[in-house]
């Protein structure tokens, strides 16, 4: 059984931006309840580190990590929790901020991190078989292994498997870099190496370097291969498809369980569904609709183009001046779309609840008290939100893309097959025709509808799955 090191920028619960935090959490787990011996590795941002957990930090080491021809302070701590260990990467100049992303030395920030894990390895005593790396952030591994680490007798050994979570955000600096801060030269500055444009681009070295790359699901592994979804990478993907792979996300389904959730007001199974519109009633009555039995469509999520936002914005007008339905949104993102959604909540102000804001209460609340959750992105790595609707008995509607299409089997009117609602082509009109759909299913046939429910709940999202199929790929890689 493999020895595995995940590394990435994120990991809950002490820190998330977005899915992957969630996978940094539930996948090392899951990989640890299959006996897999796994340890990650994260940076410490000291001061959106939790409080709760301070006093377990303990402290390991320190050294130093050479970024260009300046010597940085790099200290070592390390956690435990549910059984298994973290170690934390310190260094306040680039981690002590107040947010995790977003600043003009992000090239180096991340270089210091990945170097500062390659000379870790060996000072903490631990050297696994596979180097599990999540993003850009930690995608320039396997070329510092090869180029700058070589000379570690211990390391020659190591496999590597990137984990691409959002193929839009690559990380591409100047190539200055591999001067200022690694140190290594330029012979992978070509296009079979780390060249982009001109630049170096620290996700597709990942990907030309790496001994296995996989996607968060089937589908967009297949779409990231094309020009429409493929971010100027799609050739680079191509090339190296015998080593590409997609693996669908789970959701932690203890977490995410009608039956026992205590965000709820009454809680509830598949075979008795009565109670949900216990929640319904309790979730309008928290953001402010009036408690009426109409089909209540909502949105969790963040309020950009990516999400679908604007398709929806451009849908809404139409849907509303003719529909008995009230919406939902809660999120926030860019702020036209925040804007324009109170807009909406101004004037549909009995049918539209704009919560600006995130809430992980409400959002449970909202997963159990909609009927129908809206998810129309433009594109969709995997998707998290949609499994964690239908666990609660909420019909997905989504745009079928990436993990949304391989997930959510669209309503068939003339079977009754179907756990969601689903559409094709990306336009408003076709989104309001399908929302109208959902609504007017719900309104006259409440069997059906019920069954679709009880359909939607009975899959199993479970991470075990997913990290039996990470298994495979370690064991691959290392054979």
């Amino acid at each position: 059984m493999s020895k595995v090191l995940f590394a990435a920028a994120e990991a809950a619960p002490f820190y998330k931006s977005g899915g992957l935090g969630d996978v940094s959490l539930a996948l090392p787990r899951a990989l640890k309840a299959a006996k897999t011996t796994v340890r990650v590795v994260i940076p410490y941002y000291e001061k959106l580190f939790p409080a709760q957990y301070r006093d377990q930090v303990k402290d390991v080491l320190h050294f130093t990590v050479q970024v260009g021809d300046t010597p940085r302070y790099c200290g070592i701590k390390t956690i435990k929790l549910a059984g298994l260990t973290y170690y934390l990467i310190d260094n306040q100049d680039y981690f002590g901020r107040e947010n995790m992303y977003g600043y003009w030395d992000d090239g180096e920030r991340f270089a210091f991190f990945q170097m500062a894990i390659c000379e870790m390895m060996e000072r903490v005593a631990y050297i696994p078989d596979v180097l599990h790396l999540n993003d850009w952030h930690t995608a320039f591994i396997p070329v510092l292994l090869k180029e700058k680490y070589y000379w570690i007798q211990a390391y020659r050994q190591i496999k590597t498997l990137l984990t691409i979570h959002n193929l839009q955000f690559q990380g591409i600096y100047d190539p200055i870099i591999l001067d200022s801060l690694f140190k290594i030269g330029w012979q992978t500055f070509n296009e079979e190496g780390i060249a982009f444009y001109g630049q170096v681009n620290f996700l597709k070295a990942g990907i030309n370097f790496a001994d296995a790359v996989n996607t968060v699901s089937p589908t967009y592994a297949q779409e990231i291969q094309t020009p429409q979804f493929g971010e100027r990478l799609d050739g680079v993907l191509r090339a190296n498809q015998g080593k590409l792979s997609g693996i669908m996300n789970g959701i932690e389904t203890q977490l995410y369980d009608p039956a026992t959730d205590a965000a709820l007001a009454a809680t509830y199974t598949a075979k008795d569904l009565a109670p949900k519109k216990v929640d319904k009633a309790a979730l309008q009555q928290a953001v402010g609709l009036p408690t009426a039995d109409v089909p209540v469509l909502a949105v969790v999520s963040r309020l950009t183009t990516q999400k679908g936002m604007e398709l929806l914005l451009d849908a809404l007008d139409d849907f509303l001046k003719v529909q008995s339905a009230q919406v939902i949104i809660l999120g926030t993102g860019d702020p036209t779309l925040e804007q324009a959604f109170r807009v909406y909540q101004s004037a549909y102000p009995d049918q539209v609840a704009a919560q600006i804001k995130f809430d992980v209460t409400l959002a449970q609340q909202i997963y159990a008290g909609s009927d129908i959750f809206l998810m129309p992105s433009a594109f969709e790595p995997s998707g998290l939100s949609q499994m964690m609707a239908m666990r609660y008995g909420t019909l997905p509607l989504v745009h079928l893309v990436g993990g949304l299409k391989d997930t959510v089997v669209p309503y068939n009117q003339y079977t009754g097959a179907g756990t969601g609602f689903g559409f094709e082509a990306y336009q408003p009109d076709v989104l309001r025709q399908i929302m109208t759909m959902a609504v007017t299913l719900y309104d006259q046939n409440p069997a059906a509808w019920q069954q679709l429910q009880q359909q939607a709940m009975a899959p199993d999202f479970g991470w075990e799955r997913s990290a039996q199929k990470y298994q495979q790929i370690y064991t691959t890689i290392t054979s």
